[in-house]
């Protein structure tokens, strides 16, 4: 196969080439082989397509930062190929660049599977915590407890060649892109979009899944129009694997229902388009009210400005994380709430969201001001945003070098005591 270029995705084709095209997704740290059991059923209909995420599966490692962007890739691909239409099934990350798929290109979406998705998979910081685990440790201990988060106990133990499939697909993954795919999912959030979804929608899950389990299927399928659930006994995060002849069964019978053929008068070639909508299952939705208070408009600052309150905002929860300034803003009252809107709106929307310094770099300067003022309760969380930017233990520590010889011994030792012990904790993988 040709180097593929940057701003398109690995692929493979099965299936006859005049069938109507059928994708298929893959999650996290899988390559497109999570569908080998599948594709021999599929193919007797559809011309079947998959795609490796970037990094995976020996796909050349052109990191994207968001699931938009490969969402954009995937579409990039299927302009070369000429593929305008296609159905599309997606597990976990591929469930996600689906629904983006559903919300912003509906007119190429036939149908739509969502396996083991969810409108915003776990927390942010949880993303990015993992995203420092793999700068520091390698994938090595993501791998290694990829089939506790991918299968059922006994599948695992009873299907030993499979769960060590599982870990050398993970291990063998570009750290790099795998990172990024961890900030592009710490980022996802379609939670008010769902009812915007208008393809006919299939939302499965497996029943034991503890990643993104029943509660998640659920709250897709609450929210999206045109949505059924449909439930796998046995299965938990990749069902395709786990259960693929219920996988499969289920992916015939919703994109059979869900297409129908017709011909192209203008061409005398069958072409796919899509059946009348069905009833939805799903209760309706709660009937808006009439009238709301409309929310305060974003005030300008003096000169004109926009108010950088929720830029600074933003910024603030990417670099220290949700949970800290969660924390921060519930402390608030009276007499501190004016000083969290200061830092919020002037030290992370105006200074924090300057262009002239990336964030590895600003997180440097901060942690030698740090330092240098010997304010060890602010290096603690700074060193996390710090592994959190980028930045790696061995280079933090030689910022801390560095400001031994400027900020003097006894800061730099203080500051080395502090910072071993938030690399420690951030660093460690949980078993």
């Amino acid at each position: 196969m040709s180097e593929t270029p940057p701003n398109t995705l690995q692929y493979r084709f099965d299936g006859p080439e005049d069938a109507p095209v059928l994708i298929l997704g893959p999650s996290l740290g899988t390559t497109w082989h999570m569908w080998d059991r599948q594709v021999p059923e599929l193919t007797q209909q559809w011309r079947v397509l998959r795609f490796d995420l970037p990094g995976h599966g020996g796909a050349p490692a052109h990191p994207a930062s968001s699931v938009g962007e490969l969402t954009d890739r995937l579409l990039a691909t299927l302009d070369q190929l000429r593929v305008q239409r296609f159905g599309y099934a997606g597990c976990a990350f591929g469930g996600a660049i689906g629904a983006d798929l559903a919300l912003r290109h509906p007119e190429r979406l036939a149908s739509l599977v969502l396996i083991a998705a969810s409108p915003r998979f776990g927390t942010a910081d949880e993303f990015r915590q993992r995203g420092v685990i793999v700068r520091t440790n390698g994938l090595d201990p993501i791998a290694r407890t990829a089939p506790e988060r991918w299968f059922t106990p006994g599948f695992a133990a009873n299907q030993p060649a499979i769960t060590e499939w599982a870990v050398q697909m993970v291990r063998t993954t570009d750290p790099g892109c795998y990172i990024s795919a961890c900030e592009a999912l710490a980022a996802f959030d379609i939670r008010a979009e769902l009812g915007s979804i208008g393809v006919p929608t299939l939302v499965l899950v497996g029943s034991e899944d503890q990643v993104t389990g029943p509660a998640e299927a659920r709250t897709l399928v609450a929210g999206i129009p045109d949505a059924r659930l449909a439930v796998v006994p046995g299965a938990s995060h990749l069902a395709p694997v786990e259960q693929p002849a219920a996988v499969t069964d289920l992916l015939i019978r919703h994109f059979s229902t869900a297409w129908q053929t017709a011909v192209d008068t203008s061409t005398g070639q069958m072409a796919i388009v899509a059946a009348p909508v069905k009833p939805v299952l799903a209760p309706p939705p709660p009937v808006a009210p009439v009238a709301e208070i409309a929310p305060m408009a974003e005030q300008p600052v003096a000169g004109g400005r926009p108010d950088p309150y929720e830029a600074g905002l933003k910024v603030r929860r990417e670099v220290l994380g949700d949970a800290h300034v969660d924390r921060a803003l519930a402390a608030a009252d009276d007499f501190s709430g004016e000083f969290q809107e200061l830092i919020t709106r002037y030290a992370w929307g105006e200074i924090w969201n300057r262009p002239g310094l990336d964030r590895r770099s600003r997180s440097c300067v901060t942690l030698t001001a740090l330092v240098a003022g010997g304010h060890l309760d602010e290096l603690a969380f700074h060193t996390r945003a710090a592994l959190r930017n980028g930045l790696t233990p061995a280079e933090i520590k030689e910022v801390l070098l560095q400001a031994a010889v400027y900020c003097g011994v006894p800061a730099a030792n203080s500051a080395f005591k502090v910072a071993q012990a938030v690399i420690r904790e951030e660093t460690t993988p949980q078993e």
